[in-house]
């Protein structure tokens, strides 16, 4: 498998008229892949992965897969609540060809530390890489560094994407695991931060929008040229800041459709960009000559 670094974009899912847009997905892998990212992540949060029924997220990830014919890894998003679901997925994912499973911490039912450890372990037995996913705003739990360090010594588990936005945790993690798993931020707006802190890239959402230049500005990070990353990111940080005017991915797809490139669809309960917000998203993409004023 290729090194998980950089700007992997966790792409969105087109839908139109209900249905799962196969052709406009295809388009914007093959976006992604032109303008440099270094994987693509089908089937996250940003791909409404919870809206999807069970073989439409199989037949997404399949998708992926097959567009991107290995010029980057995929990285499937393979996560539930039910340990017995999350193998299913996982199992499926690792079928298909994907190069490894994004699992997100089991949400709602908010298993101990212990729960999240023995979850992970049973999807370390399926033999597919696997990305531990923690984002306790959204999942009500939070995978502490001391439980990533316990899973970093079993042998499949390769990395951990760090919702956290706290470079208290990412130093932490790096202090307890070192280099036994590879830190991914999930979160843009302190991603760079976190590189710094030994980080190797970032799950992106605003990488749907832009990755020519989010993909350099990880770059740059890696090579340690903080100053030219941080104009970029200092460039796009209100855009980043917008995307969150409303749940994910409501406004980074809303932004996609201003620009033409998928349809400004989504299934309930997620509804579209209220009015007012759609304006102001629309005002910082003009300003950044994304979209026309």
């Amino acid at each position: 498998m290729q090194q998980l670094q950089g700007a992997i974009v966790a792409i969105i899912t087109p839908f139109r008229n209900g249905k799962f847009d196969e052709d406009a997905y295809r388009q914007l892998i093959e976006n992604q892949i032109e303008n440099g990212i270094s994987g693509i992540v089908p089937c996250g949060t940003t791909g409404e992965s919870t809206t999807l029924s069970h073989e439409e997220h199989q037949r997404v990830i399949r998708v992926c897969i097959e567009q991107v014919a290995g010029r980057v890894p995929v990285i499937a998003g393979t996560g539930s609540n039910s340990t017995a679901e999350a193998i299913s997925l996982t199992e499926h994912a690792l079928k298909d060809g994907a190069d490894a499973a994004l699992s997100v911490t089991p949400y709602y039912n908010k298993p101990s530390q212990e729960g999240l450890y023995q979850h992970y372990r049973e999807l370390d037995r399926i033999g597919i890489p696997i990305v531990l996913y923690n984002v306790p705003g959204r999942c009500g739990v939070d995978l502490l560094p001391e439980t990533v360090a316990r899973l970093a010594e079993l042998d499949n588990i390769v990395a951990i994407k760090d919702a956290t936005s706290s470079m208290i945790v990412a130093s932490e993690i790096r202090r307890l695991c070192g280099d036994k798993i590879t830190l991914l931020s999930g979160d843009d707006l302190t991603a760079l931060g976190q590189m710094a802190l030994g980080g190797r890239g970032v799950i992106s959402v605003i990488s749907n929008i832009i990755p020519g230049p989010w993909s350099q500005m990880a770059a740059l990070a890696l090579a340690g040229d903080f100053a030219a990353a941080c104009e970029i990111h200092d460039r796009y940080f209100h855009l980043n800041r917008l995307l969150y005017l409303e749940a994910n991915p409501i406004p980074v797809k809303t932004a996609v459709a201003m620009m033409g490139k998928c349809a400004d669809e989504f299934r309930l309960p997620l509804t579209n960009l209220s009015p007012g917000n759609r304006e102001i998203l629309a005002k910082e993409l003009a300003r950044l000559e994304l979209i026309r004023a």
